[in-house]
C-alpha cells in the first residue's frame, strides 16, 4: 500500500484540510448532561465513491468495484486513491499491482440502515492466481480508519507500512460514540493466510475491534517519529448482536491506564515491531514509536479512529464475520 506519489505541499494541505474535517459538522449540545456531540465528518457513511477498473488479463480481466468514504463520485480505471473532499477516512480496500498484475481487494461496502447508509466491514479470502506467474491467496478484513491508504500496493510485506495512521487533533473528547451491529458466522474457526506460504487453520473466533487512540508525537533531526499515549478507548466484540445497538459510547481515558479497571493487555502501547506508520516532514514514511504514557492533563496532536472485522495480527480472521457501523461521533 506503498506510493512516491505524495509529494510535501499536498501533505501540508491535508493535513490543514483534515484538522477541519474531524469535526467540523454541527454540535448538539445535551442540556441534561451538558455535553456536545460532534460528528466526524462523513462519519454517517451516508456519501461513497465508487470505484470502477479492470484487473490484469492474466487473472481473468475481470470488473472490479472498490468502495471508498468521501463526497459521492464515481472513478473509473485503475487510477491510485487519495482521500478526496477533505475526508479523513481511509478503508482496506485497495488497488494492488504485483508483479505487474493489478488487482483490486474489496471488503468494505456502503450498505443501508435507517433513511441512510453505513459502512459494512466484513472479512473475506482474496484470490490472486496466475499460472506460472502468482498463486496467493491473502485473508483481508475490512477496515476503516482516520488517514491515508497508500496506493497501489506492490506486495503483501508489513502491511502497516503501508497506511498512514491518524490524523491532526488537539481535542480532549470523552468518548467516541456510533452505532453498530454484528455477525459471526458459526464454527468459523480463524484463518491465517499472508499470500505466501501455507494457510493455516487456527483455534478460535477472531474479534471485531473499534478504537480510538490520542497520540502526543514529536519527530527528531533524523527524521525518527516517537508518540507518548494520551488517551484511549479499545474494545472488541466476540459476539453477534439481535439487531443494531445504537447510541454506543466508548470512552477514552487518559493518561497511563494499566492499573485501570477493565484494563487488558491489548488496550496497551503499540510494540514496536507493530507500530503504525506516518509520513515524516522529509516525506517519508516511518513507523512511529510509542515509547510511554503521556500526563494525563497532556494535550494530544493526533487522533487514530479505527474499525475493523478483526484485531491483532494482519492476514488473521474469521472468514464471513461482519461488523456494520453508522454515526460516528465524538462527545465532549
Amino acid at each position: 500500500m506503498s506510493t512516491q506519489n505524495h509529494i510535501s505541499s499536498f501533505r501540508h494541505m491535508a493535513a490543514a484540510a483534515i484538522l477541519a474535517a474531524v469535526a467540523v459538522m454541527p454540535s448538539v449540545a445535551s442540556s441534561a448532561h451538558a455535553e456536545t456531540t460532534e460528528a466526524i465528518k462523513y462519519g454517517n457513511f451516508d456519501q461513497w465513491i465508487t470505484r470502477h477498473f479492470k484487473e490484469s488479463a492474466v487473472i481473468g480481466g475481470n470488473q472490479k468495484t472498490l468502495y471508498e468514504i468521501g463526497p459521492t463520485a464515481t472513478i473509473n480505471g485503475d487510477v491510485a486513491y487519495t482521500n478526496r473532499g477533505g475526508s479523513p477516512w481511509a478503508t482496506s480496500n485497495v488497488l494492488a499491482k504485483v508483479h505487474g498484475v493489478t488487482k483490486g481487494s474489496n471488503a468494505v461496502f456502503p450498505d443501508t440502515h435507517g433513511g441512510g447508509k453505513c459502512v459494512k466491514l466484513t472479512t473475506i479470502m482474496e484470490h490472486c492466481k496466475a499460472l506460472g506467474i502468482i498463486n496467493i491467496d491473502v485473508v483481508v478484513a475490512g477496515s476503516i480508519f482516520l488517514g491515508h491508504m497508500l496506493e497501489p500496493v506492490k506486495s503483501t510485506n508489513n502491511p502497516y507500512s503501508k497506511m498512514e495512521m491518524g490524523v491532526p487533533f488537539t481535542k480532549r473528547p470523552k468518548a467516541l460514540c456510533y452505532d453498530y451491529k454484528m455477525t459471526v458466522p458459526a464454527g468459523g474457526g480463524r484463518t491465517y493466510s499472508s499470500g505466501f506460504g501455507k494457510k493455516k487453520t487456527l483455534p478460535g473466533t477472531e474479534n471485531a475491534e473499534v478504537y480510538i487512540i490520542l497520540q502526543r508525537r514529536w519527530e527528531d533531526a533524523k527524521g525518527n517519529i516517537f508518540a507518548k499515549r494520551v488517551g484511549t478507548g479499545r474494545e472488541r466484540f466476540s459476539k453477534s448482536t439481535s439487531g443494531w445497538v445504537t447510541g454506543h459510547r466508548l470512552p477514552v481515558r487518559y493518561g497511563d491506564i494499566t492499573k485501570q479497571p477493565g484494563y487488558k493487555s491489548w488496550m496497551g502501547l503499540i510494540p514496536e515491531n507493530k507500530s503504525y506508520y506516518a509520513r515524516n516532514s522529509k516525506g517519508k514514511m516511518v513507523p512511529v514509536k510509542e515509547v510511554g504514557w503521556d500526563d494525563a492533563d497532556a494535550t494530544p496532536t493526533h487522533i487514530l479512529v479505527m474499525a475493523s472485522a478483526a484485531s491483532g495480527e494482519a492476514y488473521i480472521g474469521t472468514l464471513g464475520l461482519t461488523l456494520w457501523v453508522d454515526n460516528m461521533s465524538l462527545v465532549y
